[in-house]
């Protein structure tokens, strides 16, 4: 099934033929092959289920389909099988004989296998019935589980490129940028821009050559949602990046990767080679006057190439830095030609629109915040994965009923949304919408989607140090107010969280902040300062008390705390002192320990190991 496909005749003949190929199969196992259940071991699962089912002479009857990120990372690796939406989760190599044997073969499900709530203690047999699921609105990321990653005839037979072809046939350019400008959609890489809006001021640009490019440098700490909807469904990308070109007027486009995602590299790749050959990509495409083609640029890991101007100039094989945006990319982007860029998902949601129309999209969401969002929750919350929202979903609803709450017994404290570049929300502040401006209005901001989550074991001040260590580190360098403006800042923090804080400098700190977010060049210095501002709004009381107090409320900061052993608590078990590499602790069996304050480095092991809470920080 590789022909050139020369008209849409041609393409819909090839769906119903993968379609009838379908009708024998009577079960579909469906593995995550996403780089999260891959470091739990899935491709041994995949391997054995192949070599099961060939055993077994399964391979007519039941297909293997390696799909994408399923979005319960924690549970991995993760199998659904179909029919019966049976969800399996720490399925291992060694489960797969009797998964084939018991559920396959007789149709028995395996308890053992099966999620179990954590509330109620039962085992819950279907992905749908999960909480973590059910809570969630999976427009783009459920088609993950549906599709092999790598089989274009996959994702046709799902109905893949009916957009494309929907466009080709009765959609001028201006109808394609009406309906995506009535959606509402707003781009979903940073700070929200209108898509339409975009779009239409590149159509409209003078010059018959224009560029697309699909931004999938995602290098905020802890966000990893562009990476899995790429691994797992490149093609939903490539449709949606070449509905653009096509109402844009663009003949070239490029899908700018990050390096370290060599599995989204590698899937992205074989999607374009197979839709060259299918006549998806090439001259004029399925017999029409629309000609377009796809390059993958590989980026070469510096967080700056996610802005704009320094991925153009990336692709254009010079040195990552942003440029003055006095004109826009739409009017002078790369290679001085006007040029569209959306990030991933903004690209995924574009086929749905176009099949679906307008008022289906706008129906989700509030009123300046469109469609769903797809959040990475990360740090101190029991369930880490991606997840999907409608838009205006409250905070506390993503955090508590999807992600479970606190890993632990220590609460949550704050979350920080949006990146590096994003700001720290206390509790207090849970019950604010998922939109654009709300988030903005708090000093926040959406991002691309990254999620947080601190209980009170986190140090904010630290937390702030964190972040500013690493734009610093990551700053191109190119302007005053980043390179010296957030050195500066840094400076300051560093200070604070080592005992050296002084009570003026929380002011400099603000004016510092104010002025490197006004005059920076992109968007990474004038956002650099959000993670200092949100701490100083929200949690000035921890910046105090390492000034005035010299001490570290949540007990993390190394110069501001001391380690001992509570004699009362301590039973003498030993687990402390074998697990010191700096032997700063002594004592005898059965009896309580002492650390020697000179010895201890603070690492903090020796907490960890203790399982009668004995360690204690002041």
């Amino acid at each position: 099934m590789s022909a050139r496909l020369n008209s849409f005749r041609e393409l819909e003949h090839l769906r119903e033929q993968i379609r009838e190929s379908r009708n024998k199969i009577t079960f579909t196992i469906m593995v995550c092959g996403g780089t999260g259940c891959r470091a739990s071991h899935s491709q041994e699962v995949i391997d054995a289920v192949k070599k099961e089912l060939s055993r077994q002479n399964l391979d007519d009857t039941v297909r293997l389909c390696v799909t994408g990120c399923h979005g319960f990372c924690e549970q991995g690796p993760v199998m659904i099988i179909e029919p019966g939406n049976i969800f399996y989760c720490h399925v291992s190599s060694e489960d797969v004989y009797e998964i084939v044997a018991q559920t396959i073969v007789k149709g028995e499900v395996i308890e053992r296998l099966l999620y179990t709530d954590p509330v109620s203690g039962n085992k819950i047999r279907t992905e749908a019935e999960i909480p973590f699921y059910k809570a969630q609105d999976r427009q783009i990321l459920a088609r993950n589980s549906l599709v092999d990653a790598c089989s274009i005839e996959d994702y046709i037979g799902m109905g893949g490129y009916s957009a494309l072809v929907k466009v080709l046939k009765s959609e001028t350019p201006g109808d394609i940028i009406k309906e995506v400008i009535a959606s509402g959609l707003r781009g979903r890489g940073g700070g929200g821009f209108p898509t339409g809006r975009k779009w239409n001021e590149c159509k409209e640009a003078p010059g018959n050559e224009k560029y697309v490019i699909c931004n999938a440098d995602e290098g905020d700490p802890g966000a990893y949602m562009d990476r899995c909807i790429l691994e797992g469904n490149p093609h939903l990308i490539l449709e949606g990046v070449m509905i653009g070109a096509r109402a844009v007027g663009a003949q070239k486009g490029y899908i700018y990767v990050r390096n370290e995602y060599p599995l989204a590299v590698k899937n992205s790749r074989i999607a374009v080679e197979q839709a060259r050959a299918y006549g998806l990509l090439g001259d004029n495409i399925l017999g029409s006057s629309f000609s377009f083609d796809v390059d993958i640029s590989r980026g070469g890991g510096a967080f700056v190439c996610g802005e704009s101007t320094a991925l153009m100039a990336s692709i254009e094989g010079k040195v990552g830095e942003p440029r003055p945006k006095d004109v826009h990319a739409v009017v002078d982007g790369l290679y001085h030609k006007p040029t569209v860029l959306n990030n991933v998902e903004t690209w995924a949601n574009i086929p749905a629109i176009i099949m679906n129309g307008s008022a289906w999209f706008a129906q989700k969401g509030t009123r300046d915040s469109k469609g769903t969002k797809i959040l990475a929750l990360t740090g101190r919350i029991k369930n880490t994965g991606l997840v999907e929202v409608e838009m205006g979903t409250p905070l506390r609803t993503i955090l508590f009923d999807i992600g479970g709450g606190s890993a632990n017994d220590k609460p949550i404290k704050a979350v920080q949304i949006g990146g590096p570049s994003g700001g720290c929300l206390p509790v207090d502040k849970f019950d604010l919408a998922l939109d654009y401006d709300v988030l903005a209005a708090a000093g926040s901001m959406i991002g691309s989607g990254g999620m947080v989550v601190m209980n009170e074991e986190s140090c904010m001040v630290d937390v702030a140090r964190y972040f500013l260590a690493f734009l610093q580190d990551e700053s191109c360098g190119k302007c005053v107010p980043c390179r010296i403006g957030i050195d500066r800042m840094l400076e300051i923090v560093t200070d604070i969280t080592e005992g050296r804080g002084k009570p003026e400098q929380l002011d400099i700190l603000e004016d510092l902040a104010d002025t490197i977010s006004q005059t920076a060049l992109c968007g990474l210095g004038k956002t650099a300062p959000n993670p200092v501002l949100t701490t100083l709004r929200y949690f000035r009381s921890e910046y105090e008390a390492h000034i005035n107090d010299r001490k570290c409320p949540a007990g993390v900061c190394k110069s501001l705390i001391t380690y001992s052993i509570d004699a009362d608590k301590c039973t003498g078990c030993g687990a402390c002192l074998r697990s010191c590499i700096h032997k700063a602790i002594t004592g005898e069996k059965k009896k309580p320990h002492v650390i020697d304050a000179e010895l201890c480095r603070k690492c903090g092991i020796c907490r960890s190991e203790c399982k009668f809470d004995a360690i204690q920080v002041s």
